[in-house]
């Protein structure tokens, strides 16, 4: 906490003489946007330490109708997570789609069905002028997905009472945002809600505070940083506290031509004489898909001959500084299941590790997932089709 301290104390001196400003969230028809958000936590079962978990996730938004003032955002979600202190790249762990609305004050139109975003109606502003230090309280709630852990079949919500204080002026990242704090706590008593479950959560506390970056050209939030803890106390009387900071930036999507990058990489590649890899146009963005990819026999070891292509194709993504990377492993129809999606999983780890030590991306910009046999482009019946199914895709995102 002192280094949120320090920092309120800073905007506060650079705030001084700030006039009134109008708080409201803008949505323009058709715009594009990610959220990149990062979290570390501590996690303790029944009190003692179990393990810190490093989470990144990627939310790609787009608002496709504007009614009233209001906007419809059509938001995908994915969450990754990799070892903590590794420095490696991210793997995929669940993904999410939600659709709905938001008004200018920042408050949720959304049907129940949906488990993402966790944190809604917040930040909610009063639709009024708010004045240099100005306090203001609103209503939210966070809503969880507890199918994993306990059974729980339906989203889980928990209301929450937001305090907000406009701080005044903050330079962040060259430019001078809207300095806004957010803080809530959490005592939520469930009940016997759930009693044919084993073990599910009855009692639920804990704190969040938050900076927020506000945006005033874009009207919406730039960025934010937060502290957490959250102690769940389980029905069989076990507990679960999660400790930690989160942080997260909203990325402006520049205009991305699918169609001439696809042209461009299959030119490069051609000209470099680059084997076994095809480009192709998906909804994601463009694909480059390395076809019958070798490593050591039912292991993730590369052979020094695939070194050199993706030494080569690391180049080309070197091209694209600002988007982000999906790798996914597949393999083809042999084995068990459970065996193919480990092994393509591990393989797609692998290709990525590769591409992070040739600096072809940053860390948070690479995120894999292993498919498993599970998307077949060849037919497995032939030596020809499983040639193409032994594959490592690495697609450049579009948002």
């Amino acid at each position: 906490m002192k280094k949120l301290v320090l920092v309120l104390m800073a905007a506060v001196i650079t705030a001084v003489g700030v006039s009134a400003e109008v708080f409201e969230f803008q949505y323009y028809e058709g715009s594009k946007y990610r959220i990149l958000s990062q979290v570390n936590e501590d996690v303790f079962i029944n009190g003692v330490y179990s393990h810190t978990a490093d989470i990144l996730n990627k939310i790609s938004v787009h608002i496709s109708q504007v009614d009233d003032g209001s906007g419809f955002l059509e938001a995908d979600f994915i969450t990754f997570e990799r070892s903590a202190g590794s420095g490696g790249v991210y793997q995929w762990g669940q993904d999410y789609t939600s659709k709905f609305w938001r008004d200018r004050t920042g408050h949720y139109d959304i049907e129940p069905v949906y488990y993402m975003p966790v944190v809604r109606n917040v930040p909610l502003f009063p639709g009024r002028d708010i004045q240099l230090g100005e306090k203001w309280v609103g209503e939210g709630n966070e809503v969880h997905d507890f199918r994993t852990n306990f059974g729980i079949p339906e989203p889980y919500e928990i209301p929450i009472t937001v305090n907000y204080q406009y701080i005044g002026k903050e330079e962040k990242d060259g430019r001078v945002f809207d300095l806004i704090t957010i803080d809530y706590n959490v005592y939520f008593r469930a009940g016997n809600r759930y009693p044919r479950l084993t073990s599910y959560p009855v009692r639920i506390t804990g704190v969040s505070e938050q900076l927020l970056y506000w945006d005033s050209e874009y009207g919406r939030p730039y960025a934010y940083e937060e502290q957490f803890e959250f102690l769940f106390i389980l029905s069989n009387g076990a507990t679960v506290e999660y400790r930690g900071a989160a942080e997260a930036l909203v990325i402006q999507s520049e205009s991305f031509n699918r169609a001439e990058v696809a042209e461009d990489i299959s030119n490069t590649l051609k000209e470099a004489d680059i084997q076994d890899v095809e480009v192709r146009i998906v909804d994601e963005g463009v694909t480059i898909s390395l076809e019958n990819i070798q490593f050591l026999p039912d292991s993730a070891v590369l052979l020094e001959q695939e070194k050199v292509k993706i030494e080569k194709i690391a180049e080309i993504l070197k091209k694209y500084p600002d988007r982000d990377i999906m790798i996914t492993g597949h393999t083809a129809l042999a084995g068990t299941e459970q065996g193919r999606e480990l092994l393509s999983e591990l393989r797609a780890a692998t290709v990525g590790d590769y591409l992070l030590k040739l600096g072809a991306k940053e860390p948070e910009q690479i995120t894999t997932r292993g498919m498993g046999a599970r998307v077949p482009l060849g037919d497995n019946r032939t030596e020809r089709g499983k040639r193409k199914n032994r594959r490592v895709e690495i697609t450049i995102l579009e948002n």
